[in-house]
């Protein structure tokens, strides 16, 4: 199982990206689950607990007197679960964004843990079946990448490091398109691999087994791409311009539904309803009138004619206008779309 090429070139380039994403976990109280997330879990046992706690954090740069505390206590986010099944691997990902070009840096602390004590990031996910993993081990003493490919995970990849428990320590991932670069405590740790496994893919963090870790000053440095679902939205509302909201929704890893495009763009990510995953599994449309509104739900359909996405469409109604007139409307800019993107595969490129 081991199909990743050692890749000597490129060792020392440095990537420009333009948008940047840190993720704060301030903003939550402590014992809170983090929102924007969603909680997965490979192999074996039971999901993992998420949630945010105070701990002591060093600063990131090095303080400029001796007078400056020597470290602060912050909102950290921790896994605390420990159940202790041998290919239990909890995960929490951030649901926010799909990556293909990126620079993440997280600052870890492996806990505790009597199976394994292990901390690391996830990549490139696409499902609990289908991902890349890089992570460190303070029982084994080393850093290591591996991928899952339909549930069958590949031999590690990666070299012996002394890794302090209860520290803080610094993890670094670089993804070029399939090149990745691996960092642990701001050293180059191996070699760039190159693989074609994923082309591009969600990130978030990740455990093994009954290992308590801790999060916190995760960095993403990206590219940002256009998805073919908003480029389907911005295409829609340039022919359609008075429609006054456009939302796409897909189910997530845990089948929940999510906004992957909108006419407005800081609506990505929002959770949906049971209307949306109505749409999505059963067809259903769904009506609501308010104030001269007219908001539906239909199910936006393959050239199969099964659902493979929620649409959530606000018209302005019409003196008069009834239920089926609002439906007849819809259905029209619906039938625009299905024909843009005729398949589940084009939606989500």
């Amino acid at each position: 199982m081991r199909h990743f090429i050692l890749c000597l070139g490129l060792l020392f380039a440095t990537p420009v990206f333009s948008a940047e994403i840190n993720l704060d976990f301030s903003d939550f109280r402590d014992g809170s689950t983090p929102t924007n997330f969603f909680s997965v879990v490979a192999g074996g046992g039971q999901p993992g607990t998420w949630k945010i706690l105070m701990d002591a954090v060093p600063p990131l740069l090095a303080p400029l007197t001796d007078k400056a505390p020597a470290v602060a206590r912050r909102a950290v986010l921790a896994q605390t679960s420990q159940d202790a099944t041998d290919e239990h691997f909890p995960m929490f990902v951030y649901g926010g964004e799909t990556f293909r070009d990126f620079r993440l840096s997280t600052r870890i602390k492996i806990v505790s843990g009597v199976a394994e004590q292990m901390a690391g990031v996830v990549f490139r996910f696409q499902n609990a079946s289908n991902f890349y993993v890089f992570r460190a081990s303070a029982l084994g003493h080393n850093v290591r990448f591996y991928k899952m490919v339909n549930g069958v995970r590949s031999d590690p990849i990666g070299p012996l490091v002394d890794i302090a428990d209860n520290t803080w320590h610094t993890l670094t991932i670089s993804g070029q398109g399939n090149q990745f670069t691996f960092w642990f405590d701001k050293r180059l740790v191996m070699p760039p691999l190159q693989d074609n496994s994923f082309a591009e893919g969600k990130v978030g963090f990740w455990t093994k087994s009954d290992a308590v870790s801790y999060f916190c000053d995760t960095t993403i440095d990206y590219t940002p791409r256009t998805p073919a679902s908003q480029l389907l939205v911005d295409s829609i509302m340039e022919k359609q311009p008075r429609i006054l909201g456009l939302q796409i929704y897909t189910l997530n890893g845990q089948n929940q539904p999510g906004v992957i495009a909108s006419k407005e763009k800081s609506e990505i990510g929002q959770p949906g309803t049971d209307a949306e995953i109505k749409a999505i599994t059963e067809g259903a449309i769904s009506y609501g009138k308010s104030k001269g509104v007219d908001t539906l739900i239909l199910p936006l359909r393959d050239r199969n004619g099964d659902p493979m996405a929620a649409v959530r469409l606000r018209l302005k109604s019409f003196m008069g206008e009834t239920q089926q007139n609002a439906l007849t409307r819809a259905t029209l800019i619906i039938h625009l779309m299905e024909a843009e993107v005729p398949t589940s595969d084009a939606l989500l490129q």
